[in-house]
């Protein structure tokens, strides 16, 4: 699709939340963790190999972005555009929460603070004055761009035992041995940025077939 652009990023490893003023997306390919955020690669460095030591894990929140989607993709019920995006993401191994735009925090603004108010722009086209819906309204494109996240969870592969029940149902404790990764959201990353564009290209599709337009 001409002029769609679709980037993630990670955003979260464990309680460790980039610096959104600090956001340049130039910032991904520039180190191991494609984050965003410059000055918090190096705790974030310490913090996983810390938890590596102890042969524990860690979460992680992706963030996606996609620009330049055009305005009508999607549908107000049965193929929602959020709908499908959702769908995709949470069918990524280890995702355990996905969220548009103000997501869950939504719960916390009003009515007045949530909605994103339209203006007339310099170009004579019309101008959202915020995102809130992610780029996504009633299930459709806006125009906007579209925004997601995604949680993924703690690798469950650890050295601490846990406690369990083996297949006579005795209780007894279980731990990993061999290969850990104690953050797979790392991975998640490219995988989540190719879902979503997956999805958008897959409506494209749609609409063209609907309206003979794109």
């Amino acid at each position: 699709m001409r002029g769609l652009s679709v980037r993630a990023a990670l955003v979260q490893m464990g309680p460790h939340i980039i610096n959104r003023e600090n956001w340049d997306w130039d910032q991904i390919d520039q180190n191991p963790f494609f984050s965003p955020d410059h000055a918090c690669v190096q705790g974030w460095a310490s913090y996983l190999d810390d938890i590596r030591k102890k042969g524990s894990s860690c979460g992680a929140i992706i963030e996606v972005e996609a620009t330049g989607v055009p305005a009508g993709l999607g549908a107000p019920i049965y193929g929602k555009l959020d709908q499908d995006i959702a769908g995709a993401l949470m069918s990524i191994n280890a995702v355990k929460g996905v969220e548009i735009g103000a997501g869950m925090g939504a719960a916390a603004l009003t009515g007045e603070e949530n909605a994103d108010e339209i203006r007339m722009g310099e170009n004579g086209e019309p101008k959202f004055l915020s995102n809130n819906a992610g780029g996504i309204l009633g299930g459709i494109s806006s125009g906007q761009p579209v925004v997601a996240r995604f949680s993924v969870k703690p690798t469950s592969s650890i050295l601490t035992p846990r406690k369990t029940i083996d297949a006579h149902g005795n209780e007894t404790e279980i731990s990993t041995r061999g290969r850990h990764d104690p953050c797979v959201g790392i991975r998640a990353v490219p995988i989540g940025e190719a879902m979503v564009a997956l999805v958008i290209a897959d409506h494209y599709l749609r609409h063209r077939a609907q309206t003979g337009k794109g």
